[in-house]
């Protein structure tokens, strides 16, 4: 982009193309802070304002070009079929009461979820692992949108995210399917204080040689 001075701020020229930097981007990454789901009520992004996010969300790593994922949008009355359906199942598992309610609270409070399930295509090429990794980028990158477009949003899974009776019951997902996470996306009630971040030092090698 242009500083009116015909000069382009860039970082490096690959290819023949420019690459521009943008460090309100880089700000934000660096200080983006996901919102406790608890904390997020209604009003939830309406069809028009959440499919730019979703649009975004989809744009991840994608070896392949297989798209090895889908999304279910989960309104409030979903959200509250799904909710008892998770009470029922989680006493068959015979999961504690608290943790049941808990369990059917992410559902029921939630003012709008989006399920990203991972759904694995066969391929002689790419591994599975990589197509999972692909659908966790998908939750990242909803959680993101969101959260730069002014919304509070968190990304969840809980201990039925993975049990195939309950996904098939309340999702109606196929058996080679599961979710990799449900995002919560509402307007927040309150701003969470800052968590510790990874040293970086502990983190980090660099490798010379």
């Amino acid at each position: 982009m242009g500083d009116g001075t015909g000069e382009v701020a860039c970082d490096q020229i690959s290819d023949g193309f420019m690459l521009t930097k943008q460090p309100e981007t880089l700000e934000f990454l660096q200080t983006r802070r996901s919102r406790p789901a608890k904390t997020l009520t209604s009003p939830a992004p309406e069809r028009d304002a959440l499919l730019p996010i979703l649009e975004a969300g989809l744009r991840v790593p994608d070896h392949g070009k297989l798209e090895p994922w889908r999304l279910m949008v989960l309104s409030k009355a979903a959200l509250g079929r799904i909710g008892q359906m998770a009470r029922v199942r989680g006493a068959e598992l015979d999961f504690e009461a608290e943790r049941i309610e808990k369990t059917a609270i992410m559902f029921e409070a939630a003012p709008l979820m989006v399920a990203v399930i991972s759904a694995p295509v066969e391929s002689p090429k790419i591994p599975e692992i990589e197509q999972t990794l692909s659908s966790g980028a998908v939750c990242l990158g909803i959680l993101n949108a969101a959260l730069a477009s002014g919304w509070g949003a968190n990304w969840l899974t809980g201990p039925l995210a993975l049990d195939e009776v309950f996904l098939e019951r309340a999702l109606r997902l196929d058996a080679h399917e599961s979710v990799a996470g449900f995002i919560v996306i509402g307007t927040e009630t309150a701003t969470p204080p800052e968590r510790p971040r990874p040293d970086l030092d502990l983190k980090i090698e660099w490798v010379h040689a």
